[in-house]
């Protein structure tokens, strides 16, 4: 894992005060549920790339057939 870094984040009240209550009801801190939440954000972005990419079809492909 990298080192991690700080990032002034600014969001509407209404949206901090859902991640907040959020965290407390998951039992982590503020930072862990948003680093997840952009964690999950990213993963989903990246996975879509994934398949839009012809390339990666073939890859995809070769990959299954090792499973």
């Amino acid at each position: 894992m990298s080192t991690p870094t700080t990032y002034p984040l600014r969001l509407p009240a209404s949206l901090k005060q859902a991640v907040e209550r959020l965290s407390k009801e998951d039992g982590t801190s503020i930072n862990q549920f948003v680093a997840s939440a952009v964690a999950e954000k990213v993963s989903a972005l990246e996975t879509a790339r994934l398949f839009e990419d012809p390339k990666s079809h073939a890859k995809l492909k070769a990959f299954a057939k090792l499973l």
